[in-house]
């Protein structure tokens, strides 16, 4: 699915402010590694029907067996283990036995410790692997988790690997033993072990998504095979929110443009990207915070939400965000399928130049089947002249006012809003006040 920087931005996928996006609410990896692959995970959205439900059966696998999941492997332990390929000691000899072990223990001690504590990790590390592939080969498995399982079998069928695999806990090894476990593991093992380190942070990506999905209560969505863009959704909600209100929402080719007005405040920019997020982790393979939600496969999603100036090139508000509906409708004219999301279309002119622009765009975009809008507005009044279009419908979000007071309940209705509460808002705030007595 393609999708440009400006999106994730919006989309909070990825943010400077790293607690604050949707990578940091679905980490729980373990490792560097495996955050890592998080990351790359999130950062490259699938584009086959078949890669996502096979990512979603994985998920599900580990979910599967999430009890019994062993947790041997820290981070710790794979930082242990890449320090001792990096670290300088003399070199081990090739064949250690009982006179040249105790040589090499008397006069370098200090080597000779750092070559048990390794291997002590590292046999943490080759078990806890060992473990998992277990667990996770008791039942029928998808080809991506089955191509992980199959390369670390391989790597640990080494002879040598295999008698660490035996080692009883706790164990005491003799000189000799650590120093031939030291000598085969950084002389003809390294390559091996820093593949098995990556192959275990990839198993950890997967499972901080499993883990997520657990403790989120996602669901994962149904990707169907269609001609025409499609999405269904209930009880969808943003993920960040602490306590989120939930949306219905239903889009098709016969009505693929959704018109969405309400008061500042009301929950437009949050309900937009409470689908756009849903749409994107939908695309990697990751459940969704919704009861339910079946869509088509994208091609493509593009959003218009934080649109800014640019001083250095001289560029106003208004000019960004034309040049950026200019280059949606190209993208979006190959016919493919598309998800767009627009928040405030032409805030950055005037009312009665905003209502003509936006309502040419508008007018414009209605005629593109091949893609699926959400568009946010203050203009209610263009509202009424887009009714004689079949494929639009409209929803607002609703404010109650109470003296002074806005209620907001969060909650999309259909419609559209007429809600003016901007000197409300002014009036509530003092601003009124302190100017009157100016």
């Amino acid at each position: 699915m393609q999708i440009d920087k400006t999106t994730i931005t919006d989309l909070s996928i990825f943010l400077h402010d790293e607690e604050q996006s949707v990578f940091h609410h679905l980490n729980f990896t373990r490792t560097i590694g495996g955050k890592e692959w998080l990351r790359l995970f999130l950062s490259k959205p699938l584009e086959r029907i078949n890669q996502i439900e096979e990512t979603q059966q994985t998920l599900q696998q580990i979910i599967s067996v999430y009890d019994k999941w062993p947790f041997i492997i820290t981070n710790g332990t794979i930082m242990v283990i890449e320090k001792f390929y990096e670290t300088q000691i003399n070199d081990i000899p090739a064949h250690a036995g009982l006179i040249n072990s105790l040589l090499y223990k008397i006069f370098n001690g200090p080597d000779f410790s750092i070559i048990r504590y390794s291997i002590t990790h590292f046999t943490d590390f080759v078990k806890g692997l060992h473990n998992m592939v277990e667990l996770l080969s008791q039942q029928k498995i998808p080809a991506v988790l089955r191509i992980i399982i199959d390369r670390i079998n391989m790597l640990l069928n080494r002879q040598m690997m295999q008698s660490l695999l035996r080692l009883e806990s706790g164990k005491k090894l003799s000189a000799a033993e650590i120093l031939r476990y030291g000598y085969f593991i950084r002389r003809h093992f390294r390559q091996d072990a820093h593949e098995l380190i990556d192959l275990y942070s990839r198993l950890d990506a997967y499972h901080s998504l499993a883990t997520a999905c657990m403790k989120y209560q996602y669901c994962f969505p149904e990707l169907i095979i269609s001609d025409e863009p499609t999405f269904t959704a209930q009880q969808l909600y943003h993920p960040l929110l602490q306590t989120p209100v939930s949306y219905n929402i239903e889009l098709s080719h016969q009505q693929n443009f959704l018109f969405l007005t309400g008061a500042n405040m009301a929950g437009k920019s949050t309900f937009i990207k409470a689908v756009g997020v849903a749409v994107y982790l939908a695309h990697i393979g990751m459940g969704v915070p919704a009861k339910y939600m079946q869509l088509s496969l994208f091609d493509g999603l593009l959003s218009n939400i934080q649109v800014e100036d640019n001083i250095i090139k001289g560029e106003s508000y208004f000019f960004n965000e034309v040049q950026r509906v200019r280059k949606t409708i190209e993208k979006i004219s190959d016919g493919k399928h598309w998800l767009i999301l627009v928040d405030e279309l032409f805030k950055g002119t005037n009312v009665q130049d905003a209502m003509k622009c936006s309502t040419v765009v508008i007018e414009g975009l209605l005629k593109m089947k091949n893609a699926l809008f959400i568009l946010s507005t203050h203009l209610y009044e263009i509202g009424e002249a887009l009714k004689r279009y079949p494929n639009i419908q409209f929803r607002f979000f609703e404010t109650q006012v109470q003296g002074d007071q806005l209620l907001f309940s969060y909650h999309l209705k259909e419609g559209i809003s007429n809600d003016r509460l901007g000197y409300l808002i002014l009036k509530r705030e003092g601003v009124v006040s302190i100017l009157e007595k100016l």
